[in-house]
């Protein structure tokens, strides 16, 4: 059973969370639900807020949604539902649909997309969004490596809830 815990009390990495486990981040808009896998981001505090940030680019089906809607979902699983995760991470939901096929249970609470099988569930709420710019990168490697004029939005989220199983 989910319990509702403190951002403060929320005691993992997020380095193993975010780059590792990856999370899952899920919109509404529309009465339309999609979600993709992100392992770009971090959380901490900014603005006297408990924040999460992610990055999306913008090709990805996801961002449409996301742009759409003040909440979203940020839901971390077990490595048993690493597959699934991959899934989410590749397969576009233009080209299906991507959250009857996984296998997952999704809730629709309050504006927000849950998963009954998440470990961690964080229901967020947009508070700034930029698209990076070439001319930002103080390190040009980065920019080299990682982008051909296809550059992410950085979203800051403020974590307004964090359920927890177990």
């Amino acid at each position: 059973m989910a319990k509702e815990i403190a951002a403060e009390a929320f005691t993992e990495s997020p380095f193993k969370v975010i780059g590792k486990e990856w999370m899952l981040v899920a919109a509404e808009a529309d009465g339309k639900a999609n979600a993709m896998t992100v392992s770009w981001g971090g959380m901490g505090v900014l603005w006297g807020k408990n924040v999460a940030f992610i990055f999306i680019r913008p090709t990805r089906y996801t961002k449409e949604f996301i742009d759409r809607a003040d909440k979203l979902t940020l839901s971390v699983f077990t490595e048993e539902h690493r597959k699934m995760m991959r899934y989410f991470g590749t397969v576009s939901g233009r080209d299906e649909d991507k959250l009857a096929k996984s296998g997952l249970t999704v809730r629709h609470e309050n504006g927000y997309t849950t998963f009954a099988e998440a470990r961690v569930t964080m229901e967020c709420r947009k508070l700034y969004a930029q698209a990076l710019q070439s001319d930002c990168f103080l390190d040009k490697s980065c920019d080299e490596k990682w982008y051909d004029d296809d550059y992410h939005t950085m979203y800051v989220v403020g974590i307004e809830k964090i359920r927890v199983e177990g």
